[in-house]
Formats: structure tokens, C-alpha cells, sequence
């Protein structure tokens, strides 16, 4: 740090990130990250779904996790939106994520042709 503006310019960007993975009843994506996920993309496929969100500028709470179990799919994301199920997607790209965020996330409408399971 060179001066107290760097600092606190810091200081903003890490309590932004913080925000995003507070609890509540916000918008929730939860990221696949076992050794199969990773082995699919599933970094890639989280810095997409950091950056689209950054992107819209949305209060949505981003998390990972282990293996969903689901490994032939891989990657993987959970998007679960207050009120409503759980809805897995697989095999995704980045293009999917900015699809999904903007259908499912924004628009409440789930990407039929991506979802792989849903969860009541």
C-alpha cells in the first residue's frame, strides 16, 4: 500500500466480496468444486458467476462446495432463489452462467434446456 486511499479503496473491495456471501434471503448460486468439477472447469465457471454478478451489480450470496455427486455433469451450479427450488445445472460453459444469471437470477425464469435436477 502506498497511501490510506489505496487502503481503503482495498478495504471496500473486500467487504463488496464479503457482502456477497452473506446469509439471508437473497439469491443463492453454490458453485461445484470437488476434484471433478475442477477437472471440468468448474474455476472458470465461478470467476463467470463472480464477474456477471459484479457485472449487474446483484446481492447474491455465491458459495462452493464439495462433489454434488453428480460427476458426469460436471461443472455444476445450484441456484436456489427465495421461496422457489433448488434447480441444479451441468455441463455448463461460461456463456451458460451469464444465461442463467440473467434468465434465473434476474428474471426468475429457469433455463430448461440447462437443468439437470430440481429440488423441492
Amino acid at each position: 500500500m502506498k497511501s490510506l486511499a489505496e487502503l481503503k479503496e482495498l478495504k471496500n473491495k473486500v467487504q463488496k466480496e464479503m457482502k456477497k456471501r452473506d446469509q439471508g434471503t437473497k439469491a443463492e448460486i453454490i458453485v461445484g468444486m470437488g476434484t471433478c468439477g475442477i477437472a471440468a472447469g468448474a474455476r472458470n465457471i465461478l470467476k463467470a458467476v463472480l464477474a456477471e454478478i459484479e457485472k449487474r451489480d446483484l446481492d447474491v450470496r455465491v458459495t462452493q462446495t464439495g462433489c454434488i455427486g453428480m460427476c458426469e455433469k460436471e461443472p455444476l451450479i445450484d441456484v436456489k432463489l427465495p421461496g422457489k427450488e433448488k434447480i441444479t445445472y451441468g455441463n455448463l460453459s461460461e456463456a451458460d452462467v451469464q444465461k442463467i444469471i440473467s434468465e434465473h437470477v434476474v428474471n426468475g425464469s429457469v433455463v430448461t434446456d440447462l437443468v439437470i435436477a430440481r429440488h423441492k
